[in-house]
C-alpha cells in the first residue's frame, strides 16, 4: 500500500452527558485501508466515540480530522461522499423496497433538481449485487430478516462510495450464521473495495478475527491500541473486562481466541 496514511485522526475528544464526563481526552489515529474495532465494557464510551467520529455528536472539546480536515468544517455532502455511518437502530419507511433504500446512498452525489445519472444507477445496482441482494431487490424492507436488513443498510452505505465506513455493533440481534456472513462481507469490502472500516463490536473473538487493529476503551479513556496479538493478553482482560481467560490461537487465522474462565469481583 506504500506509505502509511491516517484517514481519521481523533484529537483530545471530551464528551459530557450532563455532569458526567463520558470521554476523557481521547487521542487516536485510524490508518487508511485497515479494519479497526473498538471494544470495551458496557458503558465505557464506545458508541459515543463512534458518534463523535461520524459527526453525529459534537464533543465538548477536541477535533476529528478526516484526511487532515476538521469534519465540523466540511459540507455535509462532502462528508457523505467520504464517510458512511450505520448506527444500531436505522429507521426508514416500512413500505420502501431494497432498491429504493440503497438509492438513498447516491443523494450526496446528485445535483439539485436532477435525477440519477446512468453512473448512479450503475452504482446502485453494484451495491445491491455486492451485498448479495440482487434476487430480492424489490422486496419491502419490512419483510426482511435481520441479516438481510443489515446487508440492505450496508448496500446503501457503500452506494455512497465512501472511503471510510463506521459501524455501530453491526452484528447485534443476528444469529451466529448471519453474524459470520455479515463480518465476511465487511472483510471483503475492506480487501476488495479498499474501504477503511471502523466498528464497535461486543464480541472480543470476532473483533480479533476480523480486525487489523483493536482500540480498547475503559471508563471513557483510551486504554490501549494495537494489533490483536499485542492487545489481547491476561493483563488487559483482567484490567478492562475483569475476566480470567485461556488465550489460544485460531487454527485458521492465527489470531488470538479467548475462552473466559471466571469473573474477578
Amino acid at each position: 500500500m506504500g506509505d502509511k496514511m491516517d484517514i481519521l485522526t481523533v484529537e483530545n475528544i471530551r464528551v459530557n452527558y450532563g455532569e458526567k464526563e463520558v470521554l476523557k481526552g481521547i487521542n487516536l489515529n485510524i490508518e487508511q485501508g485497515k479494519i479497526v474495532s473498538i471494544i470495551g465494557p458496557n458503558g465505557c464510551g464506545k458508541t459515543t466515540l463512534l458518534r463523535v467520529m461520524s459527526r453525529n455528536l459534537k464533543p465538548k472539546a477536541g477535533n476529528v480530522l478526516l484526511n487532515g480536515e476538521n469534519i465540523y468544517k466540511l459540507k455535509s455532502k462532502t462528508l457523505a461522499k467520504n464517510m458512511a455511518i450505520l448506527s444500531q437502530n436505522n429507521g426508514c419507511p416500512e413500505d420502501i423496497c431494497i432498491r429504493d433504500l440503497v438509492a438513498y446512498g447516491r443523494h450526496a452525489h446528485k445535483k439539485i433538481f436532477s435525477g440519477f445519472t446512468d453512473e448512479d444507477e450503475g452504482i446502485i445496482d453494484w451495491a445491491i449485487k455486492r451485498t448479495g441482494l440482487d434476487n430480492i431487490k424489490d422486496r419491502k424492507v419490512a419483510t426482511l430478516s435481520g441479516g438481510e436488513r443489515q446487508r440492505a443498510w450496508i448496500a446503501m452505505a457503500i452506494a455512497q462510495k465512501p472511503k471510510i465506513l463506521l459501524l455501530d455493533e453491526p452484528t447485534t440481534y443476528l444469529d451466529i450464521s448471519h453474524q459470520l456472513e455479515l463480518l465476511d462481507l465487511i472483510k471483503s469490502l475492506n480487501e476488495e473495495e479498499k474501504i477503511t472500516i471502523v466498528m464497535v463490536l461486543h464480541d472480543i473473538n470476532e473483533a480479533a478475527k476480523y480486525s487489523h487493529e483493536l482500540i480498547v476503551i475503559k471508563n471513557g479513556e483510551l486504554h490501549c491500541k494495537g494489533t490483536p496479538y499485542d492487545i489481547i493478553n491476561d493483563e488487559m482482560l483482567k484490567q478492562v473486562f475483569r475476566v480470567e481467560a485461556e488465550i489460544n490461537e485460531d487454527i485458521n487465522t492465527k489470531k488470538p481466541v479467548i475462552y473466559p474462565i471466571r469473573v474477578f469481583s
